[in-house]
């Protein structure tokens, strides 16, 4: 079972565990965290999951694609360097993930 640590950006954290292999994404969507729409359901053509990965955690995931990379460009909130689209990361065995969440994805 892996967990997902959401921070919002005004402080409150919430912890989800996961299944493997479902994206951030959609563990937040089907959990009702705030600040993650999750617009186009994964399909990797909207920008409504960005999130700032824990740069501790960077290696754990492979880099962007370069349509994820592109699609970040249309994010709400600028992107920084540990900027993904929480639909690109998958939950793997055992894992903890900590992301926040943008102030804003529309």
């Amino acid at each position: 079972m892996s967990k997902v640590f959401y921070l919002q950006p005004d402080g409150v954290e919430k912890v989800i565990e996961g299944t493997d292999g479902e994206s951030v994404m959609t563990t937040a969507v089907k959990n009702g965290v705030r600040g993650i729409v999750g617009q186009c359901g994964g399909a990797l053509s909207c920008a409504t999951c960005h999130v700032f990965l824990a740069e501790d955690e960077l290696d754990n995931f492979s880099a962007p694609s370069e349509d994820e990379d592109d699609m970040l460009d249309c994010a709400a909130t600028d992107r920084e360097p540990n900027s993904r689209l929480s639909c690109q990361l998958l939950l793997r065995e055992g894992s903890d993930i900590h992301v926040t969440i943008p102030s804003s994805q529309l």
